[in-house]
Order: C-alpha cells, then sequence, then structure tokens
C-alpha cells in the first residue's frame, strides 16, 4: 500500500510539471524591440582622455547590424568595458543603463544633444560652421575623422567622467592642426551650448506590459504601443471569438494601431480558460539617442553599452498577449414566489388528572411508586396460604 501511495504521488509530480511547462509555452515570448551584433564601423583618431589608465584610445563610429540588416551608427557609453562583437544587443531605456554608478544616469541629456548636435547627426561642414560661429577658429574646417573623435570623446566626458588632454589630445597618428580642431569641437559638445535634451527618444517598437491576465468576459488590457513608425501589420493569436478591440470594443487593424494605442483581448463571457497572443511589425526608425545594452547583461559576460548615432528606418516586430480563466457562475436569486400557508390547528384532549401520590415523608428518593404495596401484596399471600392450610386439616378430620 505505501510503495503505491509512493507511486501515485510521483506520477502526479510528474503531472504537475508537465503541466507547468506547457503554461510556460502557453506564455507569448516577448520579442525584443530591436536587436543586433557589432558590425565594423568608421574609425577616427585616437585621443588621450588620461586617468585611471585609460589613455591612449580609440574612437570609432561602430556599426551595428540590426536583425532584419539594417545598420546603424553607434558610439560608445561604457569606457571601461570592451566590445564583444558575438554578444546580442538589446534596445532598452535609459533607465536599463546596467551600471547604477555611472555617470550616465546623471548626464544622459547631455549626451543625448551631443548626439543630435554632433556627428553624424550633423555633417562635418555643417558642424565646422557651428564651432567658427561659437567663436573658435579650425584650420581648413573638419574632416570625418576629427569629428568622429571629438564627438566620441564628448561623449565619454559625460558617460564617463572623462577630460581630454589638452597637451596631447591625440597621440597617435595626428598632426597639430589635426588635434587643435579636435579640442575645438570637444569644448562646442561640452560647453555652455550643451543645455540637453531630457526627452527620452520613443522606442522603434515596443508593447507594454507584454502579459496580462483576466477572466472570459472582460476586455484584458490595456496593451499600450509605443512606435516611432507605422504598423504594417497585425498578427493574431487567439481562440476563436476573442478579439482585439479598442476600450470601447471596436475590433482593430493595422490601420487603426499607432504610437501610444491602447489594445485589448476582448474575450466573450462563455469562453472556456484559455490564452492567447498577438505580434506587431512596423516600419520604423531606431532613434538618435536609443541606448543598446547586452542581452541577459547580468547573466552573461559584459559588452560594452552603445548609443545610436544616428536614427535609420528598420522593419521590427514585437509580441504580447494574455491568459483567461473562466468566467464564475451566475448566483441564482431567491425565489420571490408568495405562498400563504395555511395555520396549524391544536385539537387539545382533555385526560384524568393522574391520582394523588403518596408523600414521601422519609429520606428516601420517590420514584413514582408506594412503598405500602409490597407490604399489602405479603398480606394477601400470607392469608391465601393460611386459608389453604385451614381447609386441608379439616379433610384429613372429615376421613
Amino acid at each position: 500500500m505505501s510503495s503505491r501511495f509512493r507511486f501515485v504521488r510521483a506520477g502526479a509530480g510528474i503531472t504537475g510539471a508537465a503541466a507547468l511547462l506547457m503554461m510556460a509555452a502557453a506564455i507569448p515570448a516577448s520579442a525584443d524591440p530591436a536587436s543586433g551584433v557589432v558590425d565594423g564601423g568608421t574609425g577616427g583618431y585616437n585621443v588621450n582622455v588620461g586617468g585611471g589608465g585609460l589613455g591612449n584610445l580609440q574612437t570609432s563610429l561602430i556599426g551595428f547590424k540590426l536583425t532584419d540588416g539594417t545598420k546603424l551608427g553607434m558610439y560608445c557609453v561604457e569606457i571601461h568595458t570592451n566590445i564583444d562583437r558575438d554578444h546580442e544587443m538589446v534596445e532598452q531605456p535609459w533607465d536599463e543603463y546596467p551600471n547604477a554608478s555611472s555617470p550616465f544616469h546623471q548626464n544622459r541629456d547631455k549626451i543625448n544633444w551631443v548626439l543630435h548636435n554632433g556627428f553624424p547627426v550633423r555633417s562635418a561642414d555643417d558642424l565646422a560652421a557651428k564651432v567658427t560661429e561659437g567663436g573658435a577658429t579650425l584650420n581648413d574646417g573638419l574632416d570625418e575623422k576629427e569629428a568622429i573623435a571629438g564627438t566620441q570623446a564628448a561623449v565619454w566626458h559625460f558617460s564617463d567622467d572623462t577630460e581630454l588632454n589638452r597637451d596631447n589630445p591625440l597621440p597617435r597618428g595626428a598632426d597639430d592642426a589635426a588635434a587643435a580642431d579636435v579640442v575645438a569641437l570637444y569644448d562646442f559638445l561640452t560647453g555652455d551650448a550643451n543645455v540637453g535634451i531630457g526627452d527620452q527618444p520613443t522606442a522603434a517598437l515596443a508593447v507594454s506590459p507584454t502579459e496580462l491576465s483576466g477572466k472570459a468576459g472582460e476586455r484584458i488590457g490595456p496593451f499600450t504601443v509605443n512606435t516611432t513608425g507605422s504598423i504594417d501589420k497585425l498578427t493574431a493569436n487567439l481562440p476563436e471569438g476573442v478579439k482585439i478591440t479598442d476600450v470601447d470594443g471596436v475590433e482593430l487593424d493595422a490601420s487603426k494601431i499607432k504610437n501610444g494605442s491602447q489594445l485589448f483581448l476582448d474575450v466573450p463571457a462563455d469562453a472556456a480558460e484559455g490564452e492567447g497572443s498577438f505580434e506587431l511589425n512596423a516600419s520604423a526608425k531606431v532613434d538618435t539617442g536609443r541606448l543598446f545594452v547586452g542581452k541577459d547583461y547580468s547573466e552573461h559576460h559584459k559588452t560594452q553599452s552603445l548609443i545610436v548615432a544616428k536614427a535609420e528606418e528598420s522593419e521590427i516586430s514585437v509580441s504580447a498577449g494574455g491568459n483567461w480563466v473562466e468566467a464564475p457562475a451566475p448566483t441564482q436569486p431567491p425565489s420571490s414566489t408568495s405562498e400563504t400557508t395555511a395555520p396549524t390547528t391544536t385539537t387539545t384532549t382533555s385526560e384524568a388528572a393522574p391520582a394523588p401520590q403518596p408523600k414521601n415523608t422519609g429520606g428516601l428518593a420517590s420514584t413514582g411508586a408506594s412503598i405500602l404495596a409490597p407490604v399489602v401484596i405479603g398480606v394477601v399471600l400470607v392469608g391465601a396460604g393460611i386459608g389453604a392450610l385451614l381447609i386441608l386439616r379439616r379433610r384429613r378430620g372429615n376421613a
């Protein structure tokens, strides 16, 4: 019996584990809004930012390839961490920057301004004009290598608290004229003109939250869409009767969904317990200033965090979904039928009063029977015995 019980318990455990695996498989997987890997880049001059053993660092407009093939230009915002070119990176909001103690958190509006006013958002010629308008002198304008070096050095100033070494700004492969031009651009991007851009750029495509729960008969939501582009396609993976609607229950298609739209899963009241998901596809720009960090950064070896230098159009998809339980059965209201109940008639039968019982004058408990009854019975029996004896003797005498 004991072994059988253990077998049943084990079977229940296996069944439970299988159920958990099935539930996990049913939960919609959230696609990363934008992801990719480092893929080449365009080099600038090496810069000397000094301190902390940094010294001579290569600058680059880092090439980054998204999963759809789109290529972005990126700058580094994590100077002390090396790039792992094989580590996939995902688009994240600024608050998800992985180093909590980094100056990035306090200076991200300044970094964003550098990106929107540096290279390549502004061409090298446009930047040269801006620098000279501020009173600086350039040696025959700015070239691409100078523009990259000056912009990256300015980003590091705010993201990693570094200072360009003015005595020896370009320690390798540059002449004095190039060094002076890089310093002039650096001063413009980190100076008083930089008032910051505090508004975080919108995600190329994101849905938040990616999973919700509810019960049949409800609209489960909202799922809020954020995008810099247009929704090209909506693909629903839902049980029959379940629809994707707005807050008023109006069914939606891709043409009605835009940035800020709120989506709901409209589940019929008679629907069985279940789950469903949907996928959005969009043509959208990955905006300047969007942050990319290593996927599963805290669980794997680190890779350098990067920030988008110039927006580019991309094809991106994201999914979300929900699950629900059956609606509770309606409770039955109490019966409202009025019925008149006939009064109950009680009939009383007169009975003779019980004979009075002798009083108990002794210390014995009264049991309901007279204590004289056995005495009377004994007297009768004795009398009957004496009578029978006299008759017997008379018969003998007559004989």
